[in-house]
């Protein structure tokens, strides 16, 4: 199951280009050439745009000699957005975790290039093209089923057990940083959110000022990931982020938020989003034990069954926070039919899990 990063390194000697109209034949020759040593890229035309707070492009792919993909997928910084996503996000993470050529042991898109200019705070990615291998990118209006949800979380589980506690220290992974609470959350017009969520969302949800839900319960709940052993953490593990293969397998795509710190993050964040709140009730107590089993650690370091439910039960804080604050931007961040479907199961879980009776237990 899944890609492995390191199996043939990312290639690291092409420079960042500053435009599209920079990415050359000769530049994508040399970006493809460790994946596709015989290949000579002959013309590029950019088939799909797609410019948000990164941009993405689609290139279609001719070449004169060898082969290679028909079409790669790039992802560059929007200038625009570059201070938020520096916030929020980490502006150079995604290519520094695939650049840095780690083994990720889930199904993940392929990365052929990850160029960084460190001094002008750019990078660029050059990946596959998973439409090519008929992958179905899903969003809130789509959920996964249960068994789908219990392969993501059994890649999560191999991916946490590989660098936990210890296995994290390693030289090409010294840059991630921490998972720590940031500023700007505060200014959300919370209200608008709540409007829009109605009868959706519990009474404990309505009650809440942004205040409370940023100080009181989302800070103290991102400072709990830096106790206990820490692991690489997706950081932004929701379902908009993941793709199904036609075999059944999830994927996760947008690695930006790449972190260390407690695995609950990644664990609640995609299982509560993922699906249904009636599927989340039911099922949810076995795919922690899916979750559990897949860690694949000595028995003197895997955490408890008890442990596994406090973290989780607490993780719903930041599905809750993130969301409410989505949703109440509008348009602005994200379609707002995905937004408040995304604010209802988090505000579901935050209430029927006690999520904070659970951070007060971790502090």
């Amino acid at each position: 199951m899944g890609r492995d990063a390191g199996v043939r390194p990312v290639t690291a000697a092409v420079v960042v280009p500053s435009d599209w109209s920079e990415i050359t034949p000769e530049w994508l020759t040399a970006a493809l050439a460790t994946h596709h040593p015989g290949a000579v890229v002959d013309a590029v035309e950019v088939a799909m745009r797609d410019d948000g707070t990164n941009r993405r492009a689609r290139l279609a792919v001719t070449y004169s000699s060898g082969s290679g993909p028909a079409t790669v997928f790039v992802k560059a910084v929007d200038p625009d957005h570059r201070a938020m996503i520096e916030m929020t996000s980490g502006l150079l993470h995604e290519p520094r975790l695939f650049a840095s050529n780690v083994e990720l042991p889930l199904e993940h898109p392929l990365v052929y290039a990850a160029p960084i200019d460190e001094a002008a705070k750019d990078f660029m990615l050059v990946m596959e093209d998973l439409t090519a291998r008929g992958a179905d990118p899903r969003d809130a209006t789509r959920p996964l089923t249960p068994d789908q949800a219990a392969d993501g979380v059994f890649g999560l589980a191999r991916m946490h057990g590989r660098y936990w506690g210890t296995r994290l220290e390693r030289p090409e992974l010294e840059w991630l940083e921490p998972f720590v609470p940031w500023d700007g959350m505060q200014y959300a017009p919370l209200p608008a959110a709540l409007d829009r969520l109605g009868d959706d969302a519990p009474a404990s949800v309505h009650a809440l000022t942004i205040d409370e839900l940023v100080e009181d319960v989302w800070k103290p709940y991102v400072r709990t990931l830096t106790t206990g052993p820490s692991t690489l953490l997706h950081g932004d593990a929701h379902v908009g982020n993941t793709y199904l293969m036609p075999d059944g397998t999830v994927g996760f795509l947008d690695w930006q938020v790449a972190r260390r710190g407690n695995f609950g993050l990644d664990l609640g964040y995609f299982l509560q989003g993922a699906v249904t709140t009636a599927d989340r009730r039911a099922h949810e107590r076995e795919l922690l034990e899916v979750y559990r089993d897949a860690l694949d650690l000595p028995t003197d370091e895997m955490p408890s069954a008890d442990e596994v439910w406090l973290r989780y039960r607490a993780s719903a804080a930041h599905g809750l926070t993130l969301w409410l604050c989505t949703a109440s931007a509008g348009e602005l961040w994200q379609r707002p039919d995905i937004a408040l479907a995304l604010a209802q199961r988090y505000s579901a879980a935050y209430d029927d899990l006690h999520t904070r009776e659970a951070i007060a237990d971790l502090m």
